[in-house]
């Protein structure tokens, strides 16, 4: 019997298309997997910034995720946006009882714009419940300057970061670079088990349409993991989709703030092996 790569996102309503649930749904399927949700917010934005934000009550994030456990067993779970403290329990008692194959968290705190999306209390929160039930988180440097309390302003500290991160109990710590000053965009992916990181470098594209890049690619990830890649595969092929994604994408006029990246760029499972990104 044929089967799909099924990967549920957990994650807020994005009305303007370009980031949360409606950018996962876009990258799983644009990259071959089946897309299931569970919607934790809803949020009134579009590509100037965020204006409002109204939670799904928790019983009904917790009915969402039973629903497509039970009935379509996900071979991977993507967490994002979580703007309540009591969804963040019902989630993480979700995963423990049914246990997905993979769980991909992107630690979504602060917006593009620079709006912020979490309530203070819920990020401890996530800190003792989700993280430890991760096999990978995938902050940007706003969000590990906010998890560590400390300034990150070169690649050095990148991995001195991506270590310190780990102490929250994730497997694997993904932290992205693209805020990072220069030329270059480079990745840093840190194992539990294993000392040495894992850098994934390559040009950065000059462009305003990144709104949605963080949610695209914790989405690619998951759905590369849920197709049987190891997550330094899964991981360095998603960040060549996001990076394709960007430069596809920067000259299409969609909102007067931070546009979308382009996820349909190209027939994935074939572009994504010749698109050039260093690993080094």
């Amino acid at each position: 019997m044929k089967k799909y790569a099924i990967v549920l996102s957990i994650a807020g309503s994005d009305c303007s298309g370009g980031a949360g649930i409606q950018a996962d749904l876009k990258a799983i399927s644009a990259l071959g997997g089946y897309a299931a949700t569970a919607i934790t917010a809803i949020t009134v934005q579009n590509t100037c910034g965020v204006r409002a934000i109204h939670a799904v009550p928790p019983e009904f994030v917790k009915g969402q995720i039973e629903a497509v456990m039970e009935d379509i067993h996900p071979d991977a779970v993507k967490i994002g946006m979580i703007n309540d403290r009591e969804i963040v329990k019902v989630i993480a008692n979700s995963i423990r009882k049914y246990q997905p194959g993979w769980v991909v968290f992107d630690p979504v705190m602060v917006s593009t714009s620079g709006c912020r999306l979490i309530e203070y209390e819920a990020i401890e929160t996530l800190k003792t419940e989700l993280m430890p039930l991760s096999d990978l988180i995938t902050p940007n440097l706003k969000e590990a300057e906010l998890l560590l309390d400390r300034k990150i302003e070169t690649l050095e500290e990148m991995e001195k970061a991506a270590k310190a991160l780990l102490r929250f109990g994730s497997k694997a710590v993904l932290l992205k670079g693209g805020h990072l000053n220069g030329s270059e965009m480079t990745d840093v992916l840190r194992f539990a088990n294993r000392e040495e990181p894992v850098l994934y470098k390559g040009e950065k594209t000059e462009s305003r349409n990144t709104h949605g890049t963080g949610c695209t690619l914790s989405s690619a990830i998951a759905t590369l993991l849920a197709q049987g890649l190891s997550m330094e595969q899964a991981a360095g092929k998603a960040k060549q989709y996001v990076t394709g994604g960007i430069f596809h994408g920067k000259d299409v006029h969609i909102g007067e703030g931070h546009g979308p990246l382009n996820h349909f760029y190209a027939p994935i499972p074939m572009k994504i092996k010749s698109f050039p990104c260093e690993r080094i």
